[in-house]
């Protein structure tokens, strides 16, 4: 536990939600923990339930003032309140938990202030919305989703014991917290695909003894939680050696990464060792599913609901510009390691995705867009991405501009 106070936060809009902010307030006070209760409402009425911060109080942190979300638009009142929530909660230092409660206009104006919390810091969301897809909500963040079953409003049989779970939840999640900070090993975030594995594995064996290894499946939301990994300074190293979500964002795949993928390196400055993992296909689900101008291309069936279209030419000289611009922008010490051997398993001789012209394009426009420094610098093998050739020169300059402090 903490030796500094820290209060379980409890947010809800309290004129239409006071009476189960109450009941779950009281909850976590009889389970030992102090909590704080917060209203969110947008109505700029006041509301019959008393709470610690007043819906007011916290539209003030919004940029243009209270105003912006007293503004008798629901839809942009939400967008204002979610805003000012948000920049009220990054000014807190006495978060032991934040637990929400709300509908779709709830959700929507709690969770993104979640997701700018501390991966750790335990964060509970009870909402009727959690049944769908809360993808939107969850983000790259460990936000915990609760389906309240019936609607918040008002209790009743089965929504006092989804509210008990959640207070207990919250209460479990603050007294059975581990924290093994202080005795654990600096932490390297390794990207990968299915068709990366053996390239994985091999580096962690080698290197799991001094380094933590958190390894992110590469599929769009891998890469962002990497990267939120990096923005909160969690990560000391990078490994990011499966990219393909770079071909899924440029070309429509269903496992894309943002504009913003390489930006918290670039913010950062944390070492990284790159390369071009799986860039060599474009995710797509059922072949029902791809887009109709891509009917004459080369596809690969992963699975009955995983279909793989393989990069051309001139979408690896794309990707080769693309990349290379957001490595231009990292100031710390960055390797970009090209696999001229192929980029998966499927991209190698005899395999269904071979194409050598492919990534020699790559190659070209990579080369010719990078900027290369004494700091950022290319590094050609002629190896496999999956031959531990391959691994043994990421492990050589990961080790150069990733030593361990004793």
């Amino acid at each position: 536990m903490r030796n500094t106070p820290a209060f379980v936060y409890i947010a809800t809009t309290a004129d239409t939600k006071g009476q189960e902010l109450e009941y779950v307030r009281n909850l976590i006070a009889n389970l030992g923990l102090p909590p704080r209760t917060l209203d969110l409402s947008t109505s700029g009425m006041p509301s019959a339930y008393q709470t610690d911060v007043s819906a007011l109080e916290i539209a003030r942190y919004h940029p243009e003032g209270a105003q912006a979300v007293f503004c008798r638009n629901r839809g942009q009142a939400i967008a204002a309140m979610a805003v000012a929530f948000e920049r009220f909660m990054l000014t807190r230092n006495d978060i032991a938990a934040l637990l929400g409660l709300g509908g779709s206009g709830g959700t929507a104006i709690i969770t993104p202030a979640m997701q700018q919390l501390p991966i750790g810091l335990p964060k509970l969301m009870v909402s009727s919305m959690a049944a769908g897809d809360v993808s939107g909500y969850v983000g790259a963040s460990d936000i915990a989703m609760l389906y309240s079953v019936t609607d918040i409003a008002g209790l009743n049989r089965i929504s006092r014991k989804v509210l008990s779970n959640a207070a207990n939840q919250i209460a479990g999640a603050i007294r059975f917290h581990v924290d093994d900070d202080a005795d654990s090993k600096p932490a390297t975030g390794l990207t990968m695909f299915g068709v990366t594995t053996p390239c994985i594995k091999t580096i962690t064996r080698a290197i799991e003894a001094e380094w933590d290894c958190l390894v992110f499946h590469a599929t769009g939301s891998g890469g962002r939680a990497m990267e939120k990994l990096i923005d909160s300074h969690l990560l000391n190293a990078v490994l990011d050696l499966t990219t393909t979500e770079v071909c899924d964002y440029l070309f429509d795949g269903v496992l894309a990464c943002n504009e913003d993928r390489f930006g918290a390196i670039a913010r950062t400055g944390i070492p990284c060792v790159m390369s071009c993992g799986a860039l060599d296909m474009i995710n797509f689900g059922h072949p029902r599913t791809i887009p109709a101008r891509y009917a004459d291309r080369h596809f690969y069936n992963h699975n009955t609901q995983v279909t793989l279209m393989r990069t051309t030419v001139e979408e690896n000289i794309h990707m080769g510009r693309w990349i290379g611009e957001k490595l231009n922008a990292c100031e710390g010490n960055i390797r970009f390691v090209l696999p001229a051997g192929g980029v998966s398993a499927l991209d190698a001789p005899g395999q269904p995705f071979w194409d050598p012209a492919a990534l020699s394009a790559f190659a070209r426009s990579l080369e010719s867009t990078l900027k290369q420094t004494d700091k950022r610098l290319l590094v050609k093998t002629p190896y496999h991405i999956n031959a531990p050739q391959f691994a043994n020169v990421v492990i050589e300059q990961f080790h150069a501009i990733s030593p361990i402090v004793e």
